[in-house]
């Protein structure tokens, strides 16, 4: 890509057992050649955490390997607080990027957690007199901020399986909402930009670690980017001032590169329109 672009990629979730990543280094690929790059929510998990010193470790990590790139970082349900920036127009407000959990008024509705989480994003909404759109995204930042841990990273490893297969079978009906989640993120996302973001066309998000190209009956195209954990891969959004393109995320030894492109998608104004979808 000759033109300048900005790269866009999410759920990293560097620090914990889940994640292929375990050096920051190895994303340096995805960062060559890119007029700027958006870490799009789930960088690192900065709620608390009974290991002192951990969460700020991570911080420390990510701001020295960030540190002289033209990096923005968006904050997700796993750092909420990790910056006051949780979402952005790209584009001249055609393109619309956000972690993806405001799609669901629980954040995370597999959960075991998704009863209480929502009650806590009800509670925070009501405290808003008029709740607008950065309204509600506050409002699950706040909530996100107190979902429990469920997954520790400092467990011995066999346990740290454990909890994973527990935590991704426990309650039976886990998967079933997980598949439900992944085919109404697209619609869910979709409806938000309807509302709230009429202009955009290309909404960019992550949360569900299911990676895709969707295109809505009204035009609008969802892409999520999937997540660095196994195991369903990746993709990387490049948007320039007249298109968006993606391509998938390939591991070449211990590295992450762009690979191929899976779709390509012209910013005209009278709408996209997608040559190829994943």
């Amino acid at each position: 890509m000759s033109r300048p672009f900005t790269r866009i990629l999410s759920d990293v979730h560097y620090g914990e057992r889940a994640s292929e990543v375990t050096d920051l280094r190895q994303l340096d690929p995805l960062l060559a050649g890119a007029a700027a790059v958006v870490f799009n929510g789930d960088t690192i998990d900065t709620r608390p955490h009974p290991q002192v010193g951990l969460v700020d470790r991570l911080k420390a990590d990510v701001a020295a390997w960030l540190r002289g790139r033209p990096a923005t970082l968006l904050t997700g349900n796993h750092d909420p607080e990790i910056t006051a920036t949780h979402h952005l127009d790209l584009a001249g407000g055609i393109v619309f990027v956000t972690h993806g959990d405001i799609a669901f008024d629980n954040i995370v509705p597999w959960s075991i957690d998704a009863a209480l989480v929502g009650q806590l994003v009800a509670r925070e909404r009501a405290a808003f007199p008029t709740l607008t759109f950065d309204d509600l995204l506050v409002a699950h930042r706040r909530a996100g901020w107190r979902i429990p841990r469920r997954l520790q990273s400092d467990v011995p490893p066999l346990q740290a399986l454990g909890n994973f297969l527990a935590d991704t079978v426990w309650p039976p009906l886990r998967i079933p909402r997980i598949l439900r989640a992944w085919a109404q993120l697209p619609a869910r996302l979709g409806n938000l930009a309807a509302a709230h973001r009429p202009q955009a066309r290309c909404l960019i998000a992550g949360h569900t670690h299911l990676p895709g190209v969707w295109t809505r009956p009204d035009g609008r195209v969802v892409i999520n980017t999937g997540s660095y954990c196994r195991p369903l891969g990746r993709l990387v959004v490049d948007v320039t001032v007249d298109q968006v393109i993606v391509r998938r995320v390939v591991r070449r030894g211990p590295d992450f590169e762009p690979g191929a492109v899976v779709a390509e998608i012209a910013l005209a104004p009278a709408g996209f329109s997608p040559t190829s979808a994943a």
